[in-house]
């Protein structure tokens, strides 16, 4: 066989020459070096913290997760019927889903959170989409707000002024710009009413109300029916646009309707709205990321002809970020939506969930207000939900943290999943302790 050319010459001579031949890389504006450290997430910091911590008897109050009394995850006992259905189903595949999702899931969705006899539905004036959890609800709904709400004011967004601090996140991502409302009053621990409404009348005709439907994050406050009754008829009176977030139907008070009453007073009301619901919390599906987004419009002659072209618009923008959802969450959650006998089992694990939260509320109180320990604490029994915030202050906090190795976040704000029996004289104690040493 003929030498090659090349034959005689060295490696490195042979790594130049073909090197001699590559036009030089062209350079950019992008410089990695220059790419800011992000803060770190302040609940995830929190949990990693609690975890570091080698203190026996410590407590988290930070993690928005039920746990039993024994600080434990609680896998629902009607969620181990629905696995166990769904591993002998002898026709189980792990096919794509539509893209929209699992139909049987997000029509039973449509039905839980609207009502069986919500006229959005029998109207077909309501379209809904699986989506990645509670999170993945609440950004396709601001992308698809983002891409397609044009009204004749700036477009903004109102948060409650606290809000799930992933609110401002998700809407900065999608470029849609944040005002806020007023919410939590510090000085009754409760609903600033007068403040929410009264900056919600001045809010540029138009804006999006982002609104929690039940068990306000962080505050575990909620307005009463007839406060949402006013709330509406403001935002009717301003062309508002609603958006409810919904993450703790039925965990909240254990009543599935109750919970979702304020949603469906305002579908009644004639108001087009989106809805952002959440699995996570109810259903204890936390690492299953089960959640659907619902879009509602007005009724009209030609609405569902209006509803049709929604529904396109948000295919293709789920199309391009997740193309199809999970199967497996959504299954679960469809088994039990869809049987009449494991949907009322699950009501009794939802009222077993939310009971034991309000006895840790009641038993709080109860001991504080025994031991005398200065101030008011009828805002822990008044606020409802898996949080509550305690009005304690940052530097009552830390001191906790310092001398009873109690873990929560630094306003105050605690998840009462994370109290039981065995723990809460210490909290109660160490709530006092810092209280006189601070009043």
């Amino acid at each position: 066989m003929p030498e090659s050319p090349c034959s005689s010459t060295s490696p490195k001579t042979r790594l130049t020459q073909i090197s001699a031949h590559i036009a030089p890389m062209s350079t950019t504006s992008f410089q990695a070096d220059t790419v800011p450290q992000a803060p770190e997430d302040p609940l995830f910091g929190l949990m990693a913290a609690f975890r570091k911590d080698t203190f026996e008897n410590k407590i988290d109050l930070g993690i928005g997760a039920y746990r039993d009394n024994n600080a434990k995850p609680w896998v629902l006992p009607v969620v181990k019927k629905a696995d166990e259905i769904l591993r002998n189903d002898p026709e189980l595949n792990h096919e794509y889903l539509p893209i929209a999702g699992l139909p049987s899931f997000t029509s039973a969705s449509q039905t839980l959170i609207l009502g069986a006899d919500s006229p959005a539905i029998k109207e077909k004036r309501v379209t809904s989409l699986q989506t990645i959890s509670g999170t993945g609800a609440v950004h396709l709904g601001a992308l698809f707000l983002s891409k397609f709400y044009h009204p004749n004011t700036e477009r903004s967004v109102y948060l409650s002024n606290p809000t799930w601090v992933n609110h401002h996140q998700i809407l900065s991502n999608v470029h849609l710009p944040a005002q806020t409302y007023p919410y939590f009053s510090a000085k009754t621990k409760g609903l600033d009413f007068e403040g929410m409404i009264g900056a919600i009348e001045n809010a540029p005709e138009g804006s999006i109300i982002l609104l929690h439907a039940c068990a306000h994050n962080p505050t575990g406050v909620d307005p009463t029916q007839e406060q949402w009754k006013e709330i509406s008829k403001v935002m009717q009176a301003k062309k508002h646009f609603p958006f409810f977030d919904c993450a703790y139907q039925g965990f909240a008070s254990g009543d599935l309707n109750k919970d979702a009453w304020a949603v469906r007073y305002f579908v009644d009301e004639g108001f087009e709205l989106c809805i952002a619901q959440s699995y996570a919390k109810n259903f204890g599906l936390y690492g299953e990321r089960a959640g659907c987004f619902h879009f509602v419009t007005g009724s009209s002659s030609d609405a569902e002809f209006t509803i049709s072209r929604i529904a396109s618009q948000l295919a293709i923008l789920q199309r391009s970020e997740i193309s199809n959802p999970p199967a497996y969450g959504a299954r679960i959650v469809s088994t039990v939506l869809n049987d009449p006998v494991l949907f009322a089992e699950w009501e009794a694990n939802l009222r077993t969930m939310s009971g034991r939260i309000i006895d840790m509320r009641k038993t709080l109180r109860a001991k504080l207000e025994e031991m005398g320990t200065p101030g008011t604490w009828n805002h822990i029994t008044d606020q409802i939900g898996m949080f509550s915030f305690t009005g304690l202050t940052e530097k009552q906090v830390w001191k906790i943290r310092e001398d009873a190795h109690v873990y929560m976040t630094k306003n105050g704000r605690i998840s009462m999943a994370g109290l039981n029996t065995h723990n809460i004289n210490t909290f109660a104690q160490a709530i006092d302790k810092v209280v006189r040493e601070t009043y």
